[in-house]
C-alpha cells in the first residue's frame, strides 16, 4: 500500500455520510498474540472490532440490510466449506500497517470473490486495490518503533493455527463510533 494509507482511511471515514458494515472472519485464536498490541496500535480494536481477516468491506449500509440480504448471505456462506489456516508471519503495508499473513491466502481470496460475485455493487475496499491481500491487522499509523516492538512480540507466538468456521457481519453503530456483531453465518 502506498504511503499515506492511514490518512486516506481516516479522511474517507470522515467524508462518509452513511454508516458502514463489513464481513469478516473472526480469528479468536490470534487474540493471545495480538490483543495487547491491537489495543494500543489498532484503533479498530477500541471500536469493538475483534481480531479478524476481512472478507469484504465496505458492505451495505446497516439500514439497508434487511431479511432478504441476510437470507442471501446465509445461503451463500452455507455453500462454502470451513477451512483451517495458519497465520505464519508478519508483513507490512509501507511502514504504516503491521499485519499477520495467512500462509495460504487462497481460501480467503475465494471467499471474498464469492461475496463480490453475489453482491457486485460492493467491490472489496471500494476497488481501491488491484491486489487485495488477506491479513489480520496488528497496528495502523503508529510510530514504526512501537510497531516494530509489537512485531517482535507477536512473532514469538507464530504460527497461529486457526479455523474459519463462520463469517461475521459487523455494523457501525454511529459514524466513526462503535461497531457491533449484527449476524454470524456458519460455513458448511
Amino acid at each position: 500500500m502506498a504511503p499515506g494509507y492511514w490518512e486516506m482511511l481516516t479522511s474517507c471515514a470522515m467524508a462518509r455520510l452513511s454508516l458502514e458494515s463489513a464481513l469478516l472472519v473472526e480469528v479468536p485464536e490470534a487474540e493471545p498474540a495480538v490483543a495487547v498490541h491491537r489495543e494500543l496500535l489498532d484503533p479498530n480494536a477500541a471500536l469493538g472490532i475483534p481480531a479478524h481477516i476481512t472478507v469484504l468491506t465496505p458492505f451495505m449500509s446497516p439500514e439497508t440490510i434487511g431479511p432478504a440480504a441476510l437470507g442471501n448471505l446465509e445461503r451463500l456462506f452455507a455453500g462454502v466449506r470451513r477451512f483451517r489456516f495458519e497465520l505464519a508471519h508478519t508483513d507490512w503495508f509501507g511502514d504504516e500497517v503491521l499485519w499477520l499473513a495467512p500462509l495460504d491466502p487462497a481460501p480467503f481470496r475465494a471467499l471474498t470473490q464469492c461475496v463480490y460475485e453475489a453482491f457486485p455493487a460492493f467491490p472489496p475496499f471500494e476497488g481501491r486495490h488491484d491486489d487485495v491481500k488477506p491479513h489480520l491487522t496488528v497496528g495502523i499509523g503508529h510510530p514504526v518503533k512501537d510497531m516494530r516492538a509489537a512485531e517482535q512480540s507477536v512473532q514469538e507466538h507464530l504460527p497461529v493455527k486457526a479455523a474459519a468456521v463462520a463469517v461475521t457481519l459487523m455494523t457501525e453503530q454511529s459514524a466513526g463510533g462503535q461497531w457491533a456483531r449484527a449476524a454470524r453465518f456458519s460455513l458448511a
